[in-house]
């Protein structure tokens, strides 16, 4: 796994999280601008297309800064990864805004504060992480199991309805002590987005160990995510097959990372049989296979309105 020098670390952390929160500031300062104005399709598709190209140019250009050979296939895997479960947070998103009848001129100050949020509570979790990884290697067999449990419940339930119901609760309460309505949502969707990263993070641990290319993945991922909402809001409804491609894709990173914590152990091989290395290549391959096979084939089985041909 690809792994920066202690000069690599001090220098480069300083200068991208610089540039990434002066882009999330001025990010932020639109949003408070425009709060009064609707975000039209458009200009969503505008922002999104920015944001996706910002980060195959960073993946692109990342072997400059960070001296691993494997730096950019794991910062694409895992940047993947992550934008698809990001996509995932949405299906939520637009459930918790629709019931709380969020203005849509509110709506993307809302998402922004939150997606803000998130980077905070993910940034808690990436340290955890990275500290628990580095000082028990066994934990890959926790967060492996995790996964594969993870993606049984996406595969065999219905993930939407069962967020739903929690978040209810969540506001209910908040509602009984008098918060305002867009304070009810700033809060649900920070607490939507700690839910995922419970998933979201131990997935990118299972691509790579590197603490910086976990950071940056997951950055790029939530940055667009605003403006991805609006782009999305009308077409989420035909995305049918997203949770069934994502358990398929977080059941194989689980399987991987159980893979290498028998290897971390020591034990390479049980019962005579050897436990296979998964290659970086294989694991990339895997992902957007899997994202464009669920993306085909959920537009293919809906019309336009959303619904299933039956």
């Amino acid at each position: 796994m690809a792994d920066c020098s202690p000069m690599e670390s001090t220098q480069i952390w300083l200068v991208t999280l610089g540039i990434l929160s002066a882009v999330i500031a001025v990010d932020l300062l639109l949003a408070i601008v425009r709060r009064n104005s609707v975000t039209t399709v458009g200009e969503s598709a505008a922002w999104t297309g920015i944001y996706v190209s910002a980060a195959i140019i960073f993946g692109l250009l990342l072997p400059r800064w960070v001296d691993s050979p494997t730096a950019r296939p794991e910062f694409f895997a895992g940047w993947l990864t992550e934008y698809a479960l990001s996509v995932d947070n949405i299906f939520v998103f637009v459930v918790i805004l629709a019931r709380l009848k969020i203005e849509k001129e509110k709506q993307q100050l809302v998402l922004l504060l939150g997606i803000m949020i998130a980077l905070v509570l993910r940034g808690g979790f990436i340290a955890a992480g990275s500290a628990i990884i580095s000082r028990f290697q066994g934990a890959f067999f926790i967060f492996g199991a995790f996964l594969i449990f993870t993606a049984y419940q996406l595969f065999s339930e219905n993930p939407h309805n069962n967020e739903e119901k929690k978040e209810s609760k969540i506001e209910k309460r908040l509602r009984e002590k008098g918060t305002s309505t867009f304070t009810v949502a700033l809060l649900t969707l920070g607490v939507t987005d700690l839910v995922f990263a419970l998933d979201s993070i131990p997935a990118i641990f299972g691509i790579t160990k590197d603490p910086y290319i976990v950071a940056t993945a997951n950055i790029f991922a939530l940055m667009g995510l605003r403006q991805l909402y609006f782009l999305l809001q009308g077409l989420v409804a035909r995305l049918v097959y997203l949770s069934k491609g994502l358990s398929f894709i977080l059941a194989f990173i689980g399987t991987k990372m159980i893979f290498e914590a028998f290897h971390a152990v020591g034990v390479d091989e049980i019962a005579g049989v050897h436990i296979p290395e998964v290659p970086l290549a294989l694991s990339l391959g895997v992902i957007i296979t899997s994202l464009t096979i669920t993306t085909v084939a959920s537009l293919t089985a809906t019309r336009d309105d959303g619904s299933e041909i039956v």
